[in-house]
């Protein structure tokens, strides 16, 4: 048969029959925030072929991509000086990726990840929020998220000064602890899946008032979203897995120096250096 000849039907909400009992179907929601790559759009050849500086930066990205490895010491452009024709270019070929990252302690900085995984752009704030550097960043994660100064502060395990409707987060802060002075920098993650333990409100309270709350916060949106916390204790993090719709489906703490959740893994990277070869390429031959 050709195609031509099936006939066209038209399916969907209102296109049914009724059900005897008067009950009408209901439909789940479908996923609204699911964040997708966009390519960038950039002006015409012609227009770009006088931007050297905005060549230069796209050059060195090429560089640094091809060149790192995930766990090596990441590599920083200082673009601060960058003129505006030539930053609104970078800003146009770099987009806006998944991941957000915030530090507010006595470093304070902003940095969104790129449509290229992997490849940061970091704005240091001083006290007034006025935006004293730019850098471009090519690693796993920021810098600053390994290196942020944690208050040194030890979890402490005092029953007897613990609210009297609090059960488990108790044994929470003594096996956490445990982890915690067991671990070492580029071991596994210990990880205590919350949601899994008969928790009250009262006890999740609790626990975030002896973790306290760290300088840095992380957010990754793909399917659902992902929030990540520093606590104030050195190597433990909250983080926390949303659906679609927004439900907590996954509470977890975890003994780690950075959370893998945050971090671009290499296949990322390697992916991430033939993207911005494709992207250049029309543009500028000569840095693909």
């Amino acid at each position: 048969m050709d195609f031509r000849g099936i006939p066209v039907r038209t399916i969907g909400p209102g296109t049914q029959p009724e059900e005897q009992d008067g009950k009408t179907l209901s439909y789940i929601d479908m996923p609204k925030d699911m964040w997708t790559y966009k390519p960038p759009r950039l002006p015409e050849p012609e227009v770009l072929a006088n931007l050297a500086a905005a060549k230069e930066t796209m050059q060195w990205l090429r560089d640094a991509l091809a060149t790192y490895r995930r766990g090596s010491e990441p590599l920083l452009a200082n673009l601060t000086a960058l003129d505006r024709d030539s930053r609104e270019i970078v800003n146009q070929i770099l987009g806006e990726g998944e991941v957000s990252i915030t530090c507010d302690g006595p470093l304070r900085a902003c940095t969104q990840e790129s449509v290229l995984a992997g490849v940061w752009r970091t704005l240091y704030i001083d006290q007034v929020d006025r935006v004293v550097y730019d850098l471009l960043e090519v690693a796993d994660v920021p810098h600053y998220v390994r290196d942020h100064e944690a208050q040194c502060r030890e979890i402490k395990i005092e029953p007897k000064q613990a609210p009297s409707d609090v059960t488990n987060a108790l044994s929470i802060l003594v096996e956490l602890e445990s982890y915690r002075q067991q671990y070492t920098t580029g071991q596994q993650p210990k990880v205590i899946n919350l949601s899994l333990l008969p928790l009250a409100d009262a006890d999740l309270l609790y626990l975030d008032e002896q973790l306290g709350h760290g300088p840095v916060d992380i957010l990754s949106r793909s399917y659902g979203k992902c929030q990540v916390s520093a606590t104030l204790v050195p190597n433990v993090w909250w983080v926390r897995y949303y659906n679609s719709m927004s439900t907590l489906i996954l509470n977890t703490l975890e003994v780690v120096d950075v959370p893998q959740v945050a971090c671009a893994a290499s296949e990322d990277l390697r992916d991430s250096a033939e993207r911005l070869d494709d992207i250049l390429t029309p543009y500028w031959p000569a840095v693909a």
